[in-house]
């Protein structure tokens, strides 16, 4: 029975020689989310929506181009004898963390042109970002890939998947475990955390930001250790090590912005 499940089609539809593909259409529609999100909260701060506009049309492109190239870099073994592969991005192989990389320099440089402070802005993103995380995960399910190690489908029913995820993580005759789910479902629980907290706690400018990168990296380093597609840095994998390092840095900038910056502004302001 199991050779006969087919996956879901990729190809979203045609419009003459171009081939559109779900990936790229759910990691749209969470930049879009993302978009109106921050826009929305931005005018609660008085700050014209097309900063988040604006920033978006650049730093969009230069995430995906620095996602593609964490990506490729860490793969370079296979790459270097497929370099016509390299700009296959349809394909998937984007890294997130090349992604996050890449947009943060860009807002950096963003905002220091439009005089607008970069932790305000990042803030006020911060909600954003992790909901399209959580989004462009399906983009990979889609895609069948960040999956985990091989299981069984007795185990992925024990958690009371629906069929069409199941189906889906049967991959050349074997059964994986949905990482990406998992990532997606910490994200938003990461979104409902974010906005919860902006509303009910006094929190200094940049410490929303913070928590978005302490959680994300929190759960990253978790569910990095069941995937079977990471390169490995020692005993650990380089995704897990950032995540180490993302976690020091994300919790020591709160409690030095509490104790030394009594008189940093607060979120928003």
């Amino acid at each position: 029975m199991n050779q006969a499940i087919e996956p879901l089609n990729r190809l979203a539809f045609e419009l003459g020689p171009l081939h559109i593909y779900w990936y790229g259409i759910i990691i749209a529609a969470g930049a879009l989310l993302g978009l109106l999100l921050a826009m929305r909260e931005g005018k609660r701060f008085d700050l014209p929506t097309d900063t988040f506009t604006d920033l978006l049309l650049y730093a969009a492109p230069i995430a995906v181009i620095s996602a593609r190239i964490y990506y490729v870099a860490f793969e370079w073994g296979y790459y270097s004898k497929h370099p016509g592969q390299i700009i296959a991005i349809w394909n998937g192989g984007i890294a997130i963390y090349g992604a996050l990389i890449g947009a943060v320099l860009t807002a950096i440089v963003f905002c220091r042109l439009r005089h607008v402070s970069f932790w305000k802005v990042a803030d006020i993103c911060a909600p954003s970002i992790i909901l399209g995380q959580a989004i462009g995960r399906w983009g990979n399910f889609m895609n069948q890939e960040a999956h985990g190690g091989p299981t069984t489908r007795a185990a992925l029913e024990h958690l009371h998947l629906p069929d069409f995820i199941v189906n889906q993580m049967y991959i050349d005759g074997t059964y994986y475990i949905p990482t990406f789910l998992y990532e997606s479902l910490w994200n938003i629980i990461g979104f409902i955390l974010l906005l919860t907290i902006r509303r009910l706690v006094r929190l200094k400018r940049g410490e929303l930001f913070m928590t978005y990168v302490t959680w994300y990296a929190l759960g990253r380093f978790y569910i990095e250790g069941l995937r079977t597609d990471s390169l490995m840095l020692g005993p650990l994998r380089v995704s897990q090590w950032l995540s180490v390092v993302l976690v020091i840095v994300g919790i020591s900038l709160i409690v030095y912005w509490r104790a030394a910056q009594k008189n940093r502004p607060r979120y928003g302001e």
